[in-house]
């Protein structure tokens, strides 16, 4: 907020009048030095607080699940039975042997389930929020970070079926699965800045929502998920590693685990698209900082 004392005669200019007859005027600021400043201690105010945002994850994995018997342990139920499903029904569509595909869906199905979970939920993260918005003072981007976390809870749940899979089938892992270490990194950074973008849109635009999920849907069948990407070998995989973000990010991932080695190429591409993702988001986040506890 900017203040400005102006000495006038009373009469001259209506507004506030302050001292010796001087009219005192009030405009919002909107300079983004200080925007800037008020984004970051919000991020570090987050930072410090990591024991509250692991304590509202849990705390929503549980009130999520009560009730019930098996609590998240369903979800992990209902992607074996999908893994299963889809696995002996495409190995036979596509004519690839059941050994080498079942790995292949399913760390694409869990993977792919964390990522659009994360997404989903990114959208909502404000506006689920809103009693402890207007309730109590605490840093915004916390409400991102306990989505992020809680969705690496129920992954950590769904790792199960892969760790299962892989039992079955004697996959042990090589040199190749350390690069899963950087490759999370860089999911969880992405995470918290889909949040952040994603959250303070919906906020805003309550049409957006839908939006996102109609193109999740669309990513899914683009995306090589039930479907591999050998398919393209010679048919625009350039293309395929090149726009489809969702390609690039998800195979940073799911290669190491199948013991394939990474393309230097899509790691760029994978570091280029969350480059921009993380200024967006950065920008985003200053510039509605301060109106989304009026917009929900």
């Amino acid at each position: 907020m900017n203040v400005t004392l102006k000495s006038e005669a009373p009469d001259e200019t209506p507004g506030l009048s302050g001292p010796a007859g001087s009219v005192v005027f009030i405009s919002a600021g909107q300079a983004w030095a200080p925007l800037t400043a008020m984004a970051k201690a919000d991020l570090r105010q987050t930072l410090s607080l990591w024991r509250l945002v692991w304590a509202l994850s849990v705390f929503d994995i549980k009130l999520r699940y009560r009730g019930s018997v098996l609590g998240p342990f369903w979800l992990t139920l209902s992607t074996a039975v999908m893994v299963l499903a889809l696995g002996f029904l495409y190995s036979q569509l596509f004519h690839i042997v059941l050994a080498i595909y079942l790995p292949f869906i399913s760390l694409s199905l869990v993977l792919w389930s964390f990522m659009s979970n994360l997404v989903a939920e990114g959208c909502t993260c404000f506006t689920t929020q809103e009693t402890m918005l207007r309730a109590m003072r605490m840093p915004l981007s916390i409400h991102a970070a306990r989505v992020v976390v809680r969705n690496v809870f129920v992954l950590l749940h769904n790792i199960l079926v892969i760790v299962l899979v892989f039992l079955i089938l004697q996959i042990m892992p090589n040199k190749f699965s350390f690069l899963l270490i950087p490759g999370f990194t860089l999911w969880l950074i992405d995470g918290f800045a889909i949040c952040l973008i994603l959250g303070a849109l919906c906020t805003r635009y309550r049409d957006v929502p839908p939006i996102i999920a109609s193109l999740m849907q669309v990513a899914f069948f683009v995306t090589p998920v039930i479907w591999s990407p050998a398919i393209l070998q010679h048919r625009g995989r350039i293309f395929l590693e090149t726009w489809n973000p969702f390609f690039d990010l998800l195979d940073i991932i799911r290669a190491p685990l199948l013991s394939t080695p990474i393309s230097p190429t899509i790691w760029a591409i994978a570091m280029f698209y969350s480059t921009i993702l993380v200024i967006a988001a950065g920008l985003v986040f200053i510039h509605s900082r301060a109106r989304i506890a009026y917009w929900v």
